[in-house]
């Protein structure tokens, strides 16, 4: 006697079918064609997650560096004086400050031109 494994099998296939929805075409339509664009999809997903955190730490040193010119440092500079002056302050936080906060930026910069 065969095994057909009834709803299990259908509700596995649902299951991709419902994560394919918004595809173009057979690839939401289609079971097939559907796993192989939602699996590539989550592929794509795990990739990314770990792509945006370099992402947004490369957009911090980009505003931390545009901010440090204006006064006259590089980014590299900066974060030397900083270092040295032991100012521990992570770089999203001093992207923020530089962009929100400009007369916070520049005490910043004064407490570690002090030390």
């Amino acid at each position: 006697m065969r095994v057909k494994r009834g709803f299990k099998a259908r509700r596995r296939r649902n299951k991709i079918l419902k994560a394919a929805k918004g595809n173009y075409q057979s690839r939401s339509r289609t079971f097939r064609v559907a796993k192989e664009t939602v699996e590539r999809g989550w592929v794509y997903q795990y990739v990314h997650r770990k792509l945006k955190k370099r992402e947004f730490r490369r957009l911090w040193i980009t505003r931390i560096n545009a901010a440090a010119r204006e006064r006259g440092y590089s980014y590299s500079v900066l974060m030397n004086m900083l270092k040295k002056a032991e100012i521990d302050i992570d770089r999203k936080t001093l992207a923020f400050i530089a962009m929100e906060d400009p007369k916070a930026f520049d005490k910043v910069i004064e407490e570690a031109n002090a030390n």
